[in-house]
């Protein structure tokens, strides 16, 4: 009896790192020190020198359920970049800048060639918000995990100048909502999703006339990333009073993190275009509107705070960056929460 024979292919594991590697360097920044298979993964921190009072900003999250959809269609090439959106988003809501990046996956069976291909979408994630991928685990779980099926999670680590640190506390009365267009569902709210719709390749693979694609195609959509997004307000010279990152809880959950108390958002919901996947995802499921608020992101994925006199300029910012953005609401006086009108 070997290793092999109870379930764990150590050779399995050598080959999908000579796979991933290619992927993972392009990723590296300057201040990555070393290769790709030590114990530990190596970062220089010298240009926190630069700043006058660095803060480190970090975030862990995963896909939840929405890897089954990936199971299903057997498309693992964009899964990646929902599990470092999770993270990567978190840091940004603070202020700060993506630095380096790991992942776990933990598999009923290592097959080489998938493993280098959720690891691809890593990469790409990591490639988009401007974040190194500095290491990562790769778990052969038999016996406890079905063979063909994995998860996946990451962690982030940012830094940020104290000074330039997004916390809420100066929102007043007056202030402008700006939301940052999502790609659809993102990665919040697939237990729901999988209860609404028949998770078939039939069904998943069906032409929606109403969303000009595929159900699974809409589905799979991955997370979008707003670090470079948020940067370009930033360099466009705004002060990004608040900002939330809208994922499980939507609205009623989320916006409300980045409120002081005494301060309500109003959002209108005829302010900017819902993408059609939601109006599906209520139709067929029969969901109430206030549970598909407090379920998903309903089209935004960020929503941020501004002085009035900034907004045009932010939204100017958003757009050179390449997203969509709408002014959706206002901040007031009153008990701290979100008012939907």
């Amino acid at each position: 009896m070997d290793y092999k024979s109870s379930g764990v292919d150590i050779e399995a594991g050598y080959k999908s790192v000579e796979l991933m590697k290619g992927f993972v360097k392009e990723t590296f920044r300057e201040e990555v020190l070393g290769g790709i298979g030590g114990f530990s993964g190596a970062f220089s921190m010298s240009k926190l020198k630069e700043m006058d009072d660095p803060v480190l900003l970090s975030g862990t999250d995963g896909c939840g359920t929405k890897v089954k959809l990936a199971f299903l269609l057997d498309k693992h090439d964009t899964i990646g970049i929902d599990a470092v959106a999770m993270c990567v988003n978190d840091v940004a809501c603070a202020g700060g800048e993506p630095l380096f990046f790991l992942d776990y996956i933990a598999c009923g069976k290592n097959i080489p060639e998938k493993i280098a291909t959720i690891v691809k979408g890593v990469a790409e994630g990591c490639k988009q918000s401007g974040c190194a991928l500095i290491g990562g685990e790769t778990a052969e779980h038999p016996g406890l995990m079905p063979e063909d099926e994995y998860d996946l999670a990451g962690f982030a680590v940012g830094v940020v100048d104290r000074k330039d640190l997004i916390t809420g506390q100066n929102i007043k009365d007056g202030d402008v909502l700006i939301g940052i267009a999502s790609s659809g569902v993102h990665s919040n709210g697939f237990s729901l999703v999988r209860k609404v719709f028949r998770m078939t390749e039939d069904n998943l693979n069906r032409y929606r006339d109403e969303l000009g694609t595929t159900l699974g195609e809409a589905l799979i959509a991955p997370t979008k990333i707003y670090v470079k997004a948020l940067k370009s307000v930033k360099d466009a010279g705004v002060v990004l009073k608040g900002c939330s990152h809208i994922t499980g809880g939507g609205f009623y959950e989320n916006i409300p993190r980045m409120l002081p108390e005494g301060i309500v958002a109003e959002v209108k919901k005829d302010s900017y275009p819902v993408p059609a996947i939601f109006g599906l995802i209520q139709k067929e499921g029969n969901i109430a509107e206030e549970m598909m608020y407090n379920t998903f992101n309903m089209g935004l994925g960020m929503v941020v705070a501004v002085d009035p006199a900034d907004v045009d300029k932010a939204i100017a910012a958003i757009k050179a960056a390449g997203e969509e953005a709408y002014i959706v609401g206002k901040c007031k006086n009153g008990t701290k929460g979100v008012e939907l009108c």
